[in-house]
This record gives structure tokens, C-alpha cells and sequence, in this order.
């Protein structure tokens, strides 16, 4: 692969020495309420540079680690199986190297390219997702490719006892009673996470992160925000914890810059991805796990 022109800040090395491999997926198509994440990869790539490379929650540096930054990809609007089957396919590029994927999306359906991909590579894949939204639904508005259905065709893909939700704060009555049967689904925050990192210790994890499941006072640039969401503060522990297990591959999604025109939801974004990079190069790339 190619370097990217415009890298994310601190994200500019060549792709054979890289770790860690950023891609966009600038796609919402099945936005159900307000849309806008098809500019979001473009916007943090941009805005990234508003932050410093080092991390003074962690101790760490971009500088220090080795992440390349491929852009975005160039996805049909038209037809969302066309959209996912170019991000299955870059996904599969990126693990066949060896490398780790970091999507930046995009609505949330574009997680479910990326794990046709990584299912395929570590049968035994489980899910950590944190969300407002339960995303279980068997279809929305007669469509089974939606961003209200992601997680249940990540379901078709998994099957039971490899999913697991935080933050989940709406959903409707069917879809989260069918939850209960199938997904381990934690309302509200994070409680029950540390004893789902000890009871996947060691498997391989794909993770998901709608920003949504931030509170729409923090994080008002989204397009279908859901009151009583978590703090920055709590998302960034919780985002830490999760790094220490042997992620696979991970997402963050739902950002629409354009619907908060402070930029103060982009920043946010900005500041966890910087977070989730450096923790999970920390503890995959440089500490033997």
C-alpha cells in the first residue's frame, strides 16, 4: 500500500514497518434519522492535527509507535453489499499482512464488513461493542443491511456467547428481548466489563465503538443521540481496560462533524482514537502479549 497524502497526526510510517494499519469507510447509506458519517474519516484525518502526538493519560507517544494510515476507501452509496464487500476485502488485505485494522467510519453497518473479514481469520472471534444503541434488530424498515441491524448480522456470523454490549441504553422491546437470549447486553454504562475482559482473556477480539454511547452533552455530533450516555472520562477507562485484551481489529463509528459545528465532538473522537491506538500498540506490539 501506498502512504496516504494526508495521514492522521503521527501516523505516517511506511506499511511494511506498521503495526497497526488506519483505513476509512466514509459510508451512510442506512443512516435511519440524521446523516453525516460519511464525513467523518476525512474530518479526524484533518482535525487530528489539532492534538498532540503524545498521551499524557498513558505515557505514550504516537511518534513512538509504527501505524500507517491507508485513507479512505472509495465506497458505493447505492448499494450497501457493494460498500461491505470493500471493506471485507480491505480488512482481509490488512490481517493477510499481518496488521492489525483500525476503520474509521462511517455509520456503524461498516463494522460488519470488517468482521466478515476477521471471523474468517480467527474462527473463534469475539465482540466487545459499545454503544447507545442495541443494533439487534432483524431488519429496519424492511432492510436487513442497516446500521440498526449491524450486530445481529454479526450475530449470523458469531452465534451466541461471543457478543458482548455496553452502554445500551435504547432498542425496542422485540429486539432486546431476543438480546437476552442470544448476547450478553450490559444497560447503561459499564458494569460486568472487567468480568467479561477476564472471562475472554486471550481470545481473539474484535472491537466496536459507536460514539454515541457517549452522553449527548460530551458528544452532541452524531446522528442519533441517546440522553443518559457515559462520560469521557468513563469511556476512556473503559476503552483502556479493553485494550489489554488480544485485539484483532477495531472500529470507531457514528461521528457527524457536521451536526456539531463547534468541533467539539470531533475532538472528543479524536482524543479516544488517539487513547485505543496507543494502548493497544503498547500492550499488543511492545509488551509480548
Amino acid at each position: 500500500m501506498e502512504k496516504n497524502i494526508e495521514t492522521f497526526l503521527g501516523c505516517d510510517n511506511d506499511f511494511d514497518e506498521s503495526r497497526i494499519v488506519i483505513f476509512g469507510a466514509p459510508f451512510d447509506s442506512t443512516t435511519s434519522y440524521r446523516p453525516g458519517t460519511r464525513s467523518a474519516p476525512r474530518t479526524m484525518r484533518a482535525e487530528s492535527f489539532g492534538l498532540e502526538t503524545y498521551s499524557p493519560y498513558q505515557g505514550l507517544d504516537l511518534e513512538d509507535a509504527k501505524i500507517f494510515d491507508s485513507g479512505d476507501l472509495e465506497l458505493c452509496f447505492g448499494k450497501a453489499e457493494l460498500a461491505l464487500s470493500d471493506i471485507e476485502a480491505r480488512t482481509e488485505e490488512i490481517l493477510n499482512a499481518g496488521k492489525l485494522p483500525l476503520m474509521i467510519g462511517g455509520e456503524h453497518l461498516v463494522t460488519l464488513g470488517a468482521v466478515r473479514a476477521a471471523a474468517k481469520r480467527y474462527p473463534d472471534l469475539h465482540i466487545i461493542h459499545f454503544d447507545a444503541h442495541a443494533d439487534l434488530r432483524d431488519e429496519y424498515l424492511g432492510a436487513e443491511l442497516s446500521h440498526a441491524a449491524v450486530i445481529r448480522r454479526v450475530w449470523d456470523i458469531l452465534g451466541d456467547g461471543r457478543i458482548f454490549q455496553f452502554g445500551i441504553r435504547s432498542g425496542d422491546r422485540a429486539e432486546l428481548e431476543w438480546g437476552g437470549s442470544h448476547v450478553e447486553t450490559n444497560l447503561f454504562g459499564f458494569r460486568g466489563l472487567e468480568e467479561t475482559i477476564e472471562a475472554i482473556a486471550g481470545k481473539p477480539v474484535y472491537f466496536t465503538l459507536d460514539l454515541d454511547v457517549l452522553d449527548p452533552s460530551v458528544f452532541p455530533g452524531t446522528g442519533t443521540p441517546e440522553a443518559g450516555g457515559v462520560t469521557f472520562c468513563e469511556l476512556l477507562d473503559a476503552v483502556l481496560k479493553v485494550a489489554k485484551l488480544n485485539i484483532v481489529g477495531m472500529d470507531i463509528n457514528e461521528l457527524s462533524p457536521m451536526l456539531d459545528a463547534s468541533g467539539a465532538s470531533t475532538a472528543a473522537a479524536l482524543k479516544i482514537m488517539r487513547e485505543l491506538m496507543l494502548a493497544v500498540y503498547h500492550n499488543k506490539f511492545t509488551t509480548g502479549k
